[in-house]
């Protein structure tokens, strides 16, 4: 049986007071809360701020981002490890505003993958296609093309760690959302071509969350198809009322 998952990316928001007093209140809200597994990812700086507010309360912290090397002559950058001494548990890897802005591409995507894993942290892969690849009816290659190059020699224990995120490009804070017949329709695929290349077993039990402009009054009706089994959301998780609402749909 597969847990409900509903994940936050907080994106270049909150200071270090902010995001420990949105924790704060977080975790208030949702004591005594189970059945479904809540995941916050603050910005690098607010991380362990964060790590020490959620300590114990069942809560679960990711990183945004991570370099692709263990460590080395790379300013600027946060490794695998730096993260996991911080508190995260969680990493967020291949989010198309890193494909988009920083020309991050599925071998790179590979490659933080296997690093995030070989440190113990569980990568939220996402992947999607841009609106031009949806009208020019490309959807369902290029999610083909994402998995299986971001997914390159894995092995079934490997992938057992990874949950994906599909995040339509053209529904990520534009407030335009993929139906939830549009979503389950590619959730559906994912879910087919992970039981082609892994197993039955492993498509069975793999997390597929949906991302792209989630809120209040959407994710009910995402959360009733058979494939989606959560959302990482942008936006509407900077907002204290507008997350826990989402998290209690």
């Amino acid at each position: 049986m597969r847990k409900p998952f509903i994940a936050g990316n907080w994106k270049m928001h909150k200071t270090i007071p902010e995001a420990v007093d949105f924790a704060r209140r977080l975790v208030n809200d949702c004591t005594g809360l189970t059945g479904r597994r809540v995941v916050i990812a603050p910005p690098f700086t607010a991380l362990q701020s964060v790590a020490e507010v959620l300590k114990g309360s069942g809560i679960h912290l990711a990183a945004q981002n991570l370099h692709d090397k263990p460590a080395g002559a790379y300013t600027g950058e946060v490794s695998a490890r730096m993260l996991a001494d911080a508190g995260c548990e969680y990493a967020i890897i291949g989010h198309s505003e890193r494909r988009t802005h920083f020309g991050e591409k599925d071998d790179v995507i590979n490659n933080k993958l296997k690093t995030a894993i070989s440190f113990g942290l569980r990568p939220i892969f996402c992947i999607g296609e841009t609106l031009d690849e949806r009208e020019e009816g490309r959807t369902f290659s290029v999610i083909d093309r994402q998995v299986k190059e971001g997914l390159n020699n894995f092995n079934t224990d490997d992938i057992q760690p990874v949950v994906i995120a599909y995040e339509p490009v053209w529904a990520i804070g534009t407030g335009r959302t993929a139906t939830p017949e549009q979503a389950q329709e590619v959730h559906g695929y994912i879910r087919d071509l992970m039981g082609k290349k892994y197993g039955e077993n492993i498509s069975g039990v793999c997390t597929i969350l949906y991302g792209g402009s989630v809120n209040p009054d959407n994710i009910s009706g995402l959360m009733t198809q058979p494939d989606i089994d959560g959302a990482l959301v942008g936006g509407a998780s900077l907002d204290i009322e507008s997350f826990i609402r989402i998290i209690k749909y």
